[in-house]
């Protein structure tokens, strides 16, 4: 048994150098979910900013129901059919290659998220401070910037982890439209040797290694935002 085992693992990492197949697919993963995060923040803020003036001010209407159609449609459809579309369809008459429509779509979608746990954390700050803000002299925009996002950024920054690392776990679906990322690494892996357990095992172990780290430093953020508020 221990020489079938052995074997296994030879032919699956070993032979040929496949566990290169793992290595360079995390190294694609990785670059994904980084650039993906990037959009996803930026965009993410930006509705969020939209949708919480038009809550407190009534202000920006046409732009709030823009919102609120993009985010109906992202978190109401899977986002292995956000990735078809968005390469097949949306960006093929463009020549956009695989990698920067995979950023773009999970990018896309983690804004859609992003925007709502951003907009929680802004309609969660005391109205209070938005009108000291105002007593002093600054307007809507330097309150927002300077008083409300920061104490918003932090009542959320959990939440927004836990998001990053959904992210990173459904870029596992990259396999679709041809990117050789950790998953199809571990599935190219598969169909050279007919041996499906140690690739794919080894995949599910790096992404569950990955997302370890990740809850580790969410908890260590969550208990220095706990004894910063004492």
């Amino acid at each position: 048994m221990l020489e079938s085992i052995t074997e296994n693992i030879t032919q699956s990492f070993i032979t040929d150098g496949r566990y290169r197949y793992l290595t360079q697919g995390l190294l694609v993963t990785i670059e994904i979910t980084f650039l993906a995060v990037i959009i996803g923040m930026v965009l993410g803020f930006l509705i969020a900013l939209i949708r919480s003036t038009y809550d407190l001010t009534g202000k920006r209407k046409i732009l709030n129901f823009i919102c609120k159609v993009y985010l109906t449609i992202v978190r109401g459809t899977p986002v292995i059919v956000q990735l078809l579309l968005m390469y097949f369809v949306i960006l093929d008459p463009f020549g956009v290659d695989k990698i920067p429509a995979a950023v773009i779509t999970f990018g896309c979608n983690s804004a859609a998220y992003v925007a709502e746990i951003v907009r929680s954390g802004i309609m969660s700050v005391d109205g209070g401070q938005t009108e000291a803000g105002r007593s002093i002299g600054f307007s809507y925009s330097q309150t927002m910037i300077y008083i409300v996002l920061p104490q918003a950024f932090k009542n959320v920054l959990p939440a927004l982890l836990n998001e990053w690392i959904s992210l990173l776990k459904e870029t596992s679906v990259s396999g679709y439209i041809a990117i050789a990322d950790l998953t199809k690494g571990g599935d190219v892996i598969r169909s050279i040797t007919f041996r499906p357990f140690f690739p794919l095992v080894a995949v599910a172990l790096v992404y569950l290694g990955i997302v370890m780290l990740m809850s580790a430093l969410e908890a260590k953020v969550e208990r220095r935002l706990r004894r910063s508020e004492r």
